[in-house]
């Protein structure tokens, strides 16, 4: 077995979000020398459970095994379907495990990526339920940075809390860009009050729920004094445009087709 590559695969599974505990099961699975072969891991997120199998092949022409991909299936708490997906590994920035559970989820995550050319490129990525390629996989949508969105000037619409610290903002701003769903203290009235944003880049705003995860459409229209009548308007308006089966700012994910055994590996 090389070592090498051993060491090369340990730390790209680790970064790719599935830590340490596989190190053993890759040695050994290594150490067989068969053209291919899987490992499997689950992990929950909440009350959400996460199913991912990763898919490791041989070179042809030599003892090298690649990490290529790992399909993901994800249970969430609230949803009869299983939702599943998988997603390929690149030489950077890989979608990583929370990332791919937070996508599965609804949510939108941020990515360096790099274009056929080798260009760097920021952009959002978000999940399309309703569109899928011909393996089966659902679409993400890609919304770049001349779209539109900059994700600390919607932040700077609201009264929270962490924004006055810049090593606070800063890790706020981080786990957004991963796709969280982050609790925040927002400031209304002199008082403190907890609650929950998330990034939505498609309509350029911020998705927000107060402690009991009920969608919350401002933050801030009474310390504007923004007239109670403009402020359902623009929910409703928001509403339509995200369409009467949406739930939560979301699509509800339609229920995954099944796809064929034996892909091939790329």
């Amino acid at each position: 077995m090389n070592e090498k590559n051993f060491d090369y695969l340990k730390d790209q599974v680790k970064f790719t979000g599935f830590g340490d505990a596989l190190e053993v099961e890759l040695r050994e699975k290594m150490q067989k020398q068969s053209p291919e072969f899987q490992i499997y891991h689950n992990t929950k997120f909440g009350n959400d459970v996460a199913t991912a199998t990763l898919h490791f092949k041989k070179s042809e022409q030599s003892e090298m095994y690649f990490f290529n991909k790992y399909d993901l299936t994800v249970k969430l708490e609230n949803s009869p379907d299983m939702l599943k997906q998988t997603f390929f590994i690149n030489k950077g920035n890989n979608i990583t495990l929370k990332e791919g559970y937070n996508l599965m989820s609804g949510r939108a995550v941020n990515k360096e990526l790099t274009n056929k050319e080798g260009q760097r490129y920021n952009a959002w990525l978000q999940m399309d339920f309703k569109e899928t390629d011909r393996n089966g996989n659902y679409q993400l949508k890609h919304y770049h940075q001349n779209y539109g969105f900059d994700l600390q000037k919607e932040l700077a619409k609201h009264p929270i809390k962490e924004l006055g610290s810049e090593q606070e903002k800063a890790r706020l701003l981080e786990s957004l860009q991963r796709g969280n769903r982050q609790a925040v203290t927002v400031i209304k009235k002199g008082n403190e009050q907890r609650m929950f944003i998330e990034a939505n880049p498609k309509f350029k705003t911020l998705n927000i729920y107060d402690s009991s995860m009920q969608r919350v459409y401002s933050l801030a229209q009474k310390e504007k004094n923004a007239p109670e009548q403009s402020v359902k308007q623009e929910a409703k308006k928001e509403s339509r445009k995200q369409g009467a089966d949406e739930e939560d700012g979301f699509a509800e994910p339609k229920q995954k087709r099944s796809r064929r055994k034996g892909q091939s590996i790329s």
